[in-house]
């Protein structure tokens, strides 16, 4: 007898070993027709796969928050079958889902094209067409190996040959075609959907390893229906026209070049943004009761070693050799501030620090990972650090996350998702110093009244995290700031503070970042509001352009009023007609032109026309440098007012 427990309490009975398809057919036709999987324990499974004890199960259908994955690894399996009959010879690897779709990597004398990617979709449109059923099979290591070296597969041999021994392995079979493969899958090809689209080709190695033969990457995107399709692609033709990289050059921000990979050449409107943000970050901050420090770039490698950045982070250091000695370029910041708490004797009453830091840090990520602003090895995070007591961890977290919303909100982003991660395979510190920090974290969370979704495995290797996750215009999802409990830092590095009882006592030492990394959230910024900044933190709020060469005396006098009252304003006097000096500092995304003629000299007016607005408004001068102050003042001070 085989009790099977379903989501809402009740359970079935069974004589035997029952299928997930079985299941849902003894609930209901409707929904053994939707069913795509089940759950067993929480573990995808199958339709067709026996349950042999007693479990809770839940049935997969469309709606299941696990369908899209299964969709998507099965679009990689059904791109692989299209490829390998249309191009005979073709080897296949392996082919995840993705966060938005699937790849699959094949090995091909010949290179693909974008051009083959028509043909390839309508066979995959055809597999689907066939209905083929999908059987999952358990082979053992021998007959994997045997099989792929006689079908020729020689990448699949080579992974068959380096699994355990005497560990099953499984195959999944649609139709002729077969592959290894771990699963789940649909009971079918007919049933993936048609909302499909094969992306772009790149480049990968073999198992990762550049010294390995270089492999070819389908991209594709995939989804549950024909509308979410559409509405994706159409986010992608938006998010092009939004690209920071692309709107830097033509808003004159940054640009980056070959002889400082990674690093931004800041240009004088990107700075002046970049300035606009430090300086709103940094008056948050002071009136958080965080106080600022600055810690040296290269550190002495011993200290990387004694906090465990070495072990676990060397392969993304910079290293410089001094005298024998080896130091290393930051990557973080963390163990400088520990540096600095332990100067002098700290006492319980000084607790809670709040220790921050506007770090220039610098990682060496590989060049093809490197993205414009949002991947670089030279970057600013506006880092900082919180020592404080176990008995604090709740009250600085609730405090911090307050922060953090507020300042979303006041960059336009209102909503935030949060994710808490928790211990990963590789980490520092015991089980119990885990479990201590974990339930210390979710109790904090919890008090602060946000509710979370698990990130399982996914902690720093100090201490377990929450992930702030912001949500943009067009519907994409930026994890920016961070909150890390740790434990293990202050032990490592020994940090104590003299506790009430006059002993010495280790600190919790909070870790948390808001923006993540200046450049990043720039990126963000710029993606977010398509270069349409709100006026407060546009790096050109005001151009005053003459109509006429009569009106450039007047026009440098709106100028400088506008300038006397801290509004980024400049004049355009260039002998050029007014709608094309307007033409183009709209294209260049400046938010108020100022248009001044021989009638507003006379009437000591001005016309302010706005980004985006067909309508103009004429106002007198010292009544349009009082709305325009009003308009540009940053959020924090607008508050004030």
């Amino acid at each position: 007898m085989v009790a099977i427990t379903l989501p809402d309490g009740t359970v079935r009975r069974f004589e035997g070993p029952v299928t997930g398809l079985e299941l849902a057919e003894s609930i209901g036709p409707g929904l053994a027709k939707a069913a795509l999987a089940v759950t067993v324990e929480g573990e995808p499974r199958d339709l067709a796969r026996p349950i042999e004890q007693d479990a809770t199960v839940e049935i997969v259908t469309a709606r299941h928050p696990y369908a899209l994955e299964l969709v998507r690894h099965d679009c990689a399996h059904v791109l692989a079958q299209a490829v390998q009959e249309l191009f005979p010879g073709t080897q296949i690897t392996f082919g995840p889902a993705t966060d938005d779709g699937f790849y699959y990597d094949f090995y091909r004398e010949q290179p693909f094209s974008t051009d083959d990617f028509a043909a390839i979709e309508a066979r995959m449109a055809e597999i689907v067409d066939r209905d083929l059923p999908i059987a999952r099979e358990v082979w053992d290591k021998a007959s994997a190996h045997s099989f792929f070296k006689e079908t020729g597969e020689s990448f699949k041999a080579e992974w068959a040959l380096a699994l355990p021994d005497g560990e099953p392995i499984t195959f999944y079979r649609q139709g002729d075609w077969i592959d290894l493969c771990r699963g789940p899958h649909l009971p079918s090809t007919g049933k993936l959907p048609k909302a499909f689209k094969l992306m772009k080709l790149a480049g990968a190695y073999w198992r990762g390893d550049a010294r390995n033969p270089q492999l070819q990457r389908i991209y594709g995107t995939a989804w549950l229906t024909e509308k979410d399709l559409k509405a994706h692609l159409t986010m992608i033709e938006e998010a092009e026209k939004r690209d920071h990289r692309r709107l830097g050059r033509e808003m004159d921000l940054f640009h980056l070049q070959e002889e400082a990979v990674g690093s931004t050449f800041w240009h004088p409107a990107g700075w002046t943004l970049y300035r606009t943000v430090e300086a709103y970050m940094r008056r948050r901050l002071e009136r958080g009761g965080y106080v600022e420090v600055k810690t040296p770039q290269l550190i002495d490698r011993a200290l990387w070693e004694a906090s465990g950045h070495w072990e676990k982070f060397r392969e993304h250091m910079f290293i410089a050799e001094s005298e024998e000695r080896v130091l290393a370029v930051k990557p973080m910041n963390c163990p400088g501030h520990v540096q600095i708490f332990k100067q002098g004797i700290t006492s319980y009453r000084d607790l809670p620090i709040r220790m921050a830091e506007f770090g220039s840090c610098h990682r060496n990520e590989p060049s093809g990972a490197l993205h414009g602003l949002m991947r670089v090895r030279a970057f600013t995070q506006d880092d900082a650090h919180i020592f404080c007591t176990e008995d604090q961890i709740v009250s600085e977290t609730k405090v911090f996350c307050e922060l953090l919303q507020s300042i979303y909100r006041d960059f336009g982003f209102p909503e935030v998702k949060v994710k808490f991660s928790d211990r990963p395979e590789k980490r520092a510190g015991s089980d119990a110093t885990w479990d201590k920090a974990e339930a210390a974290l979710k109790h904090a969370t919890e008090e602060a009244g946000l509710s979370f979704t698990l990130n399982p495995g996914e902690g720093a290797f100090y201490g377990p995290k929450l992930e702030f996750v912001l949500q943009d215009a067009i519907g994409r999802d930026w994890q920016c700031g961070t909150l890390q409990v740790d434990f293990v830092l202050p032990e490592r590095l020994d940090a104590v503070y003299v506790g009430e009882d006059g002993a010495k006592h280790r600190p919790v030492m909070l870790h948390r970042a808001i923006l993540g990394s200046f450049e990043r959230f720039l990126a963000i910024l710029i993606e977010n509001f398509a270069g349409r900044f709100p006026l407060w933190l546009a790096p050109r709020q005001v151009v005053v352009c003459p109509i006429t060469s009569d009106a450039d005396v007047y026009a440098e006098e709106v100028r400088a009023a506008l300038a006397a009252r801290g509004l980024r304003a400049e004049t355009d006097l260039r002998n050029e007609k007014i709608n094309y000096k307007v033409r183009e500092h709209s294209h260049a995304k400046v938010p108020v032109i100022a248009v001044v003629g021989r009638r507003e000299a006379e009437q000591r007016t001005v016309t302010l026309r706005r980004l985006g607005v067909e309508q103009q408004e004429s106002l007198a001068l010292d009544a349009a440098v009082i709305t325009l102050i009003g308009e540009a003042s940053p959020p924090d001070l607008r508050a004030e007012r």
